[in-house]
């Protein structure tokens, strides 16, 4: 029994390691305000959002890199569907893509990139914004 318990913790340490201690900040899209927790380190990026079964309707993961190149997600282990939102160094959305729970195509921005917003699936749809909208809030790398 403690075997079974050790390794099902074991299991699930990365998602509590990462998801409850990473900073939280407020972006702003048009009107909206969404509280973005902010995975900066390689740790927090590799566990992104998996293992989570809800997120809050205005709620997201900014993900910040220091080099500005061409990164992609998959949602390997994720059980929610998410939208994208690549974004430039000016803040401004290069492309948004819809990624399905638990598959690893990969989701790659149209140009290379310092920030990717995710969302619940079609928040971005829903609320009217696309490509060149102004995604302000953003911190420095």
């Amino acid at each position: 029994m403690l075997k079974i318990f050790i390794t099902s913790v074991l299991a699930i340490w990365p998602y509590f390691a990462y998801s409850y201690a990473l900073p939280v900040i407020d972006l702003k899209i048009d009107k909206n305000i969404i509280k973005a927790e902010v995975a900066s380190s390689a740790p927090s990026q590799q566990l992104g959002l998996m293992y989570r079964k809800s997120m809050p309707e205005q709620s997201g993961m900014l993900f910040v890199f220091e080099q500005k190149a061409g990164h992609c997600f998959w949602m390997k282990n994720t059980l929610l569907p998410l939208s994208i939102a690549f974004i430039d160094d000016d803040g401004k959305i290069v492309n948004i893509e819809i990624m399905k729970p638990q598959s690893e195509e990969n989701h790659c921005p149209l140009k290379p990139i310092r920030y990717a917003l995710e969302m619940n699936v079609n928040w971005f749809e829903q609320r009217k914004i696309g490509v060149g909208k102004l995604v302000e809030g953003l911190p420095k790398p």
